[in-house]
């Protein structure tokens, strides 16, 4: 299945490609090395905002619907990060979807003035309020799936370091429907939500548009089931070994993927 990589064209150029990692550094020992959790993990891409590499930005959500939103940006040398620009943007009453944006703060020496930070701001930024208390954050890239073939759109999984900020699902129908990348945070007053050019603000999953059909399981099915439990078990019992900080690992659940994805393959017993 092929997928077409359009740049934000608010920012085009700039952000760090999609792309899949099994890794989660907050993750304990035991579920970093856990290969179901590796590949949920890597399942799908992750997606980066359209920031550079030195660049962060920070929403901040206050009691009175306010948000506050700075782009701040690394000098280098250790010098402290320098506030590009600060904005203030309050949701309209009466009319929903509308906002006002104010620009409160700009850093002429960056090369912005009032408009620039707006359309910078608008090329970080969407769909405030939606729901209240809501925030779209843009990624640097859009995706076009084949036909037939949906793109679902959620927050970094597997990711438990606090504090968290819960991010919307959606799934939209990318092989007709020209969607911009957003996820969608849902904030609570007091919530501070940092995004920097380095770090992912979701994931997207490609899945397949077809019918699923649900069919009991015959006594035969669940025997059978039974029995490749227990097979499993009892061979990876005897591969199992212990890590220098304490976590049981064995390998036989790759080793197992790999000769059912080549049946050519030995079974090595390596990760």
């Amino acid at each position: 299945m092929r997928v077409t990589l359009v740049p934000n064209l608010r920012r085009p150029g700039v952000g760090r490609l999609p792309e899949p990692d099994g890794r989660r550094a907050s993750l304990p020992e035991h579920g970093r090395l856990c290969p179901v959790l590796e590949d949920a993990n890597r399942t799908g891409y992750l997606v980066f905002p359209p920031l550079e590499a030195r660049e962060a930005f920070q929403v901040r959500y206050l009691e009175e619907n306010l948000y506050q939103a700075t782009m701040l940006r690394d000098p280098g040398g250790g010098r402290p990060p320098t506030v590009v620009f600060a904005a203030e943007i309050r949701p309209a009453a009466g009319a929903p979807g509308a906002e006002v944006r104010d620009i409160r703060h700009v850093d002429r020496a960056s090369g912005l003035d009032e408009a620039g930070a707006l359309e910078l701001l608008d090329a970080l930024t969407t769909n405030l309020n939606a729901p209240p208390g809501g925030i779209g954050i843009r990624g640097a890239f859009d995706f076009v799936t084949t036909e037939g073939w949906d793109t679902l759109y959620l927050g970094v999984v597997n990711e438990t370091a606090r504090p968290q900020i819960p991010v919307l699902t959606a799934r939209i129908e990318t092989d007709w429907y020209p969607q911009n990348t957003e996820f969608r945070y849902a904030m609570q007053p007091g919530d501070v939500l940092m995004v920097n050019g380095g770090a992912p603000i979701g994931q997207v999953f490609f899945v397949p548009r077809e019918a699923i059909s649900l069919a009991p399981a015959s006594e035969a099915d669940v025997a059978l089931f039974l029995e490749r439990q227990e097979r499993y078990w009892a061979e990876r019992a005897e591969k199992e070994r212990t890590t220098p900080y304490g976590a049981l690992i064995a390998h036989h659940y790759r080793d197992l993927q790999r000769l059912n994805r080549n049946p050519d393959a030995s079974d090595s017993g390596q990760p």
